[in-house]
């Protein structure tokens, strides 16, 4: 059993680790300043461009997208590193295109879709979204009820979402709709490539979320699209959508690693220099087991998510592992992020260091693509062999 990365996964952590550091960190403070300044947490477009050029010269431009398109085709496992290390910043920046809706457009999409779709996407041209959720039925697909009707060479769609990143600045939005109601989530719903001018497809509203944030909520009125906009098979798109998921569940266990690592290396940099009641607060046992339970977590983090994504890798059914990892990840960030914040006292409270960023980020995780009450059910589900 081989627990070492490949030399050329290990420096493509190494190459990510310093463009983090070199591009990224230094624009932490313009983004705390613009979000406690009620902008957001965000860059601007001058920023971002910037970061793209260096992204490009640097070839961290469509690292898991296919090589015919450009991309460098790398496995989930090389992936893991490279988010733990875009994980310890608090600069909103994604190195595109954004892997999970990529991974499934590339298990769904025709030669027509691969052409106006994947591929501008897998170039980094274009924006994507995802709506899923809904107004009462967020984690329970089950409960959709945003419906496609077919009407000769057209699908009409009806319906809202709710929680959608990227939903007014998106290209085009993968949307889930169900197209058979007496099949519901098994066998009766559909995914949708809805362009972001389509008629019907309408924005209502952005909602601010912690951490400085954004989603939107959506409105389908009589939202006519094309049947040759169905992506994959009528009736079984919750497949796919496990695939984008999951990859993105994968993705959330390594920035967590990464936020909690730099969270450690926080606490073991302030500590020494603390001095309270005559004493470095490195000395106090309760911050030292801080320290070393951190340790110890993290390490279990990182090992079961390299093992979850070498599952992936080799084709296996990771659902459990999947949720394992997502829950035991967002987890231990939050509980380590919290003890760096208490570490701190005051001064980690503030909006001045990113510590409260940092919690706010691993909150929302806790939520999104599936609470963690919802994971352990599936877990157990699993270990006590009930029926899905």
């Amino acid at each position: 059993m081989d627990f070492e990365l490949s030399e050329e996964h290990r420096m493509l952590k190494d190459l990510v680790a310093r463009f983090v550091a070199d591009e990224l960190m230094p624009l932490e403070g313009k983004v705390l300043a613009r979000d406690a300044a009620g902008e957001g947490a965000r860059i601007t477009p001058e920023e971002k461009a910037k970061i793209d050029v260096r992204t490009k010269e640097l070839g961290l431009w469509g690292l898991d997208a296919p090589e015919e398109m450009g991309g460098s085709d790398l496995p989930a496992v090389a992936m893991i590193g490279v988010n733990e290390e875009m994980g310890r910043t608090v600069t909103p920046y994604v190195l595109p295109p954004d892997s999970p809706n990529l991974r499934m457009l590339m298990a769904t999409v025709n030669d027509e879709q691969r052409e106006k779709y994947l591929e501008p996407y897998a170039r980094g041209e274009t924006i994507s979204a995802i709506g899923i959720s809904e107004p009462g039925a967020g984690a329970d697909p089950a409960s959709m009820i945003t419906r496609a009707v077919r009407d000769g060479d057209d699908w009409v769609i009806n319906g809202r979402k709710i929680w959608t990143s990227r939903a007014a600045e998106a290209d085009f939005t993968i949307l889930m709709a169900v197209t058979d109601k007496e099949k519901g989530a098994r066998g009766g719903m559909s995914a949708f490539l809805v362009d972001g001018d389509n008629p019907g497809f309408k924005v209502l509203r952005r909602i601010p979320m912690i951490g400085g944030t954004f989603t939107y909520e959506v409105a389908l009125e009589d939202c006519r699209v094309p049947a040759s906009r169905l992506l994959g098979v009528e009736g079984q798109g919750f497949a796919p959508m496990q695939i984008r998921l999951s990859t993105r569940r994968l993705e959330m266990a390594s920035w967590c690693i990464g936020i909690a690592q730099r969270a450690l290396d926080m606490i073991c940099e302030y500590a020494p220099q603390r001095t309270t009641f005559g004493e470095p607060l490195a000395r106090r046992q309760a911050v030292q087991w801080w320290v070393a339970d951190a340790a110890m977590r993290i390490k279990a983090c990182r090992l079961m998510t390299y093992e979850t994504a070498w599952k992936l890798d080799s084709g296996r059914d990771v659902r459990t592992d999947v949720s394992m990892v997502k829950v035991f990840g967002t987890e231990m960030a939050w509980e380590i992020v919290d003890q760096a914040m208490q570490t701190f006292g005051a001064m980690g409270m503030t909006k001045e260091l990113p510590l409260q960023m940092m919690a706010s980020q691993v909150r929302n995780m806790r939520i999104y693509d599936g609470p963690s009450e919802v994971h352990r059910w599936v877990i157990a589900r699993d270990l006590l062999k009930l029926k899905r």
